[in-house]
């Protein structure tokens, strides 16, 4: 039983601080791992947590609706996001740990809108993210409750992370130049807030071989605005409200199956569950002015995961089955000085692709 749990578990946070599937600009909160608290890997200890999340998104949705002709127009913006996450863990007992996590960003973004509407031109972005420090700890007894447990965690996000990473963006300054300006929230490696991390995790074993998880988490963002131009109402004099980037909440829930396959400690386990991540019209905790583009993407969530020895591999690979790009503060400001309903759009991709390893000291 131990061992199939131990193997069972690695797969519940496999992707779970992941950043949403396209310009919803959820970003990487880390990749780690749970395993049973009575079994040896979680004795006194260091583990290195690594993982690689990669999409593309071109697919417009304005609401739930999506904008099919901006495929056939190729208006569509397309990005393409690489996250490297590595993240230290440190066991001090079977109930208690602290994990220190750093991602390593690479984006590149494709548009026509931003270069002058006249020709599709590249804009990227490369730095680390932005740094978090957590605390987790098991809130009953792993000694008396076996069969399943639940995990709360608390911690910060660092502003460590460009929030004002620039590029060249064409046609746009004067007598049709090319101009250095910050790239679109979307690719920026960071957000400039200093955040309060908030996570609750569970499983539950109904067999040997077959279980439950359960992962709950809410980024608090309190500063409102990052001063970070975004260039917006040089498009339209309607969009002044949108000038600078907003510093958002971010949430994301999973809930899930697990089989394992052989019962034994190096052991291969099927996962699949659904997964609803976003960002909020409205923080919990400060004002809302600035850009922002609120909305969350629903997925079903397959997973497969193998360990030996010292040593776990993961894939997932979360498929969005719904997406919506909500109204946002700013809309709604717009939707009242126009007299009409204003919505903004945003892109957002067909899956993304979660790869990674953990090994314990």
């Amino acid at each position: 039983m131990k061992k199939y749990i131990f193997s069972f578990l690695l797969v519940i946070f496999i992707s779970f601080h992941s950043y949403s599937q396209g310009c919803v600009a959820i970003r990487s909160n880390g990749v780690c791992t749970m395993e049973h608290p009575m079994a040896d890997s979680v004795a006194k200890g260091w583990q290195l947590n690594t993982g690689y999340r990669y999409f593309k998104s071109f697919r417009h949705f304005r609401g739930k609706e999506e904008q099919k002709e901006r495929l056939v127009n190729n208006t569509e913006v397309i990005n393409w996001q690489n996250t490297l996450d590595f993240s230290l863990v440190r066991q001090f007992n079977q109930r208690w740990s602290m994990s220190v996590g750093l991602p390593l960003v690479y984006n590149d973004r494709s548009s026509l809108y931003e270069h002058g509407r006249k020709e599709r031109h590249m804009s990227s972005s490369a730095n680390i993210g932005d740094l978090r420090v957590t605390a987790n700890r098991w809130m009953l007894d792993p000694s008396k409750f076996m069969k399943g447990n639940f995990q709360a965690g608390v911690g910060f996000k660092l502003p460590t992370g460009a929030y004002n990473s620039s590029d060249n963006f064409y046609n746009v300054g004067p007598e049709g130049s090319p101009q250095v300006r910050p790239v679109d929230q979307s690719i920026q490696p960071g957000d400039g807030g200093l955040g309060l991390i908030t996570e609750l995790n569970g499983y539950f074993n109904f067999s040997p071989r077959f279980s439950s998880y359960g992962n709950l988490y809410y980024l608090f963002n309190p500063r409102e605005t990052n001063g970070t131009r975004t260039y917006r109402e040089t498009l339209s004099a309607s969009l002044a409200n949108e000038a600078i980037m907003s510093v958002t909440d971010q949430y994301m829930a999973r809930l899930g199956l697990n089989y394992d396959f052989t019962g034994k400690l190096d052991a291969l386990a099927l996962s699949a569950g659904g997964r609803i991540e976003g960002i909020p019209v409205y923080d919990l905790i400060g004002g809302n002015k600035g850009f922002r583009r609120p909305g969350y993407v629903i997925s079903v969530e397959p997973g497969l995961t193998y360990k030996f020895s010292k040593l776990n591999f993961f894939a997932t690979m979360p498929v969005a089955i719904g997406r919506n790009r909500l109204q946002s503060v700013t809309d709604k400001e717009n939707s009242v000085i126009q007299n009409k309903f204003v919505n903004g759009d945003a892109a957002f991709a067909d899956y993304s692709l979660n790869l990674g390893f953990t090994y314990k000291f």
